[in-house]
């Protein structure tokens, strides 16, 4: 059986390709993982209301820990992690990554003050950093060509699942023993999880690169240099702006505006957000083969109806006074963000072409969860603090902060309809066009 040695790698001696059984407790695995790594990211979501009163957090606190401690560390290392993953061993990078956010998760529950709780949100960052990339890279060494799309979409499915576990089963535990021990058991699970994909992924050593591949730098920068591409990232950041807000301080506004307590919070939002999610993002997936295969030069269309859908909806949920009737207008929103993950990411890889489809997603990730992730919730905590101080502590000041999310989807709206037609004047390459790649060698293609 071939070793993580890379000494020992050749493009002969790759490791075969699962089926089965094997192929099944890899994907089952793997898609734990993405439960995992999404719950760990979203607890202090359902958390935030009892974090806040223990620790005497303000909302701009929150917003910091929930936005910028996490994404400007989870999205500044996406590039290099991708980067080690393609050129050494993905199940290595999951193994550490893994037990490295679930660490970090459980020590996020020993948390004493804002400093402290910063920190071990970077920690998780840090670790969920690589998820992505070296799950992406498993799928591609140890899962057929045929298979891949499938093998990608229930990895995929990890997302609205995860959230829907965090928000609902998180927000329960967090009620009965406490958000220390929601963090700590949190961590513990994911740790396992972790282990068990390592083993069910077999070796996954190295591949051999051939000198005259193209650098990091020149692959980033031939991507940029694509007006279509840089319109993509635009709608990324968009998508940013308006999700991460929203899944923020959504069921804070629930608790606050409605009386829900955090279990009803965790299980209304939780449960919608996971139905839809998965709903969404397998009904985006098929959405977006059949606009490929007919050729359809407005590929976002879609997105942009349930995006604008989704920003009437929203603001009209912060100020009707039924609470089911807000959890209703909430949910467009939830089947929108993902619907719009398999446009985002097959649109990015149509751009980029063959052999550059990592680096493009990797630059996708950058874009929807830096600079969105980042400000979005910290925006928002200021505008619901100005609010409530303004109107002498209103309980619904958080309703005009998240006044972000229905602008961001607006923004968005209008960033599909440019990417759109710089799209239509650029055509771009499919990855089923024929050709050899211009950035992949021969020995990666018979490795897998």
């Amino acid at each position: 059986m071939p070793s993580d040695d890379p000494s020992t790698v050749t493009p002969s001696t790759a490791a075969p390709f699962l089926r089965g059984r094997r192929a099944a407790l890899l994907l089952g695995s793997l898609f734990l993982v993405s439960v995992f790594a999404q719950v760990d990211r979203i607890l202090p979501f359902i958390l935030a209301e009892a974090i806040k009163a223990e620790l005497a957090l303000s909302d701009t606190q929150i917003g910091l820990v929930t936005g910028l401690a996490f994404a400007a560390c989870y999205a500044l290392l996406s590039l290099p992690m991708a980067r080690l993953c393609d050129h050494g061993s993905p199940r290595l990078v999951l193994l550490a990554c893994t037990l490295t956010w679930s660490v970090m998760t459980a020590l996020g529950g020993l948390a004493t003050g804002f400093a402290s709780l910063a920190a071990s949100r970077f920690g998780v960052a840090l670790g969920e950093a690589g998820a992505v990339p070296s799950s992406h890279s498993i799928i591609a060494r140890r899962i057929g060509p045929t298979r891949r799309g499938i093998a990608l979409g229930i990895f995929s499915t990890g997302i609205p699942i995860g959230t829907m576990v965090g928000f609902g089963l998180g927000g329960a535990i967090g009620e009965q023993y406490g958000w220390r021990a929601a963090l700590v058991a949190a961590g513990l699970f994911g740790a396992v999880v972790g282990i068990l994909a390592a083993i069910a992924a077999g070796p996954t050593p190295p591949i051999r690169r051939a000198a005259s591949d193209a650098s990091f730098w020149q692959e980033s920068r031939a991507l940029l240099a694509i007006p279509a591409f840089r319109a993509l990232l635009v709608v990324a950041v968009c998508i940013g702006f308006a999700a991460t807000p929203f899944y923020a301080f959504a069921a804070t506004f629930l608790i606050r505006a409605h009386g829900f307590s955090t279990t009803q919070a965790g299980v209304a939002f939780g449960l919608s957000q996971g139905l839809l999610g998965a709903i969404g993002t397998l009904a985006g997936g098929r959405r977006f083969d059949a606009s490929v295969r007919a050729g359809r030069a407005a590929l976002l269309r879609a997105p942009m109806i349930a995006f604008a859908v989704a920003g009437l909806c929203t603001a009209a949920a912060l100020f009707v006074a039924d609470a089911r009737l807000c959890v209703a207008l909430m949910m467009p929103a939830m089947f929108a963000f993902a619907f719009m993950l398999p446009f985002a990411f097959g649109a990015a890889h149509r751009v980029a072409g063959v052999g550059r489809e990592g680096m493009a997603s990797s630059l996708a990730m950058i874009a929807s969860g830096l600079v969105g992730p980042a400000l979005g919730p910290l925006i928002v905590g200021v505008l619901s603090d100005g609010a409530a101080a303004a109107a002498a502590g209103a309980r619904n000041g958080l309703a005009f902060g998240l006044l972000v999310v229905p602008a961001a989807c607006a923004a968005t709206v209008i960033a599909c309809r440019i990417a759109n037609r710089r799209m239509a004047t650029a055509p771009p390459r499919s990855i089923l066009d024929d050709g050899p790649p211009d950035l992949v060698t021969a020995s990666t293609l018979r490795a897998g």
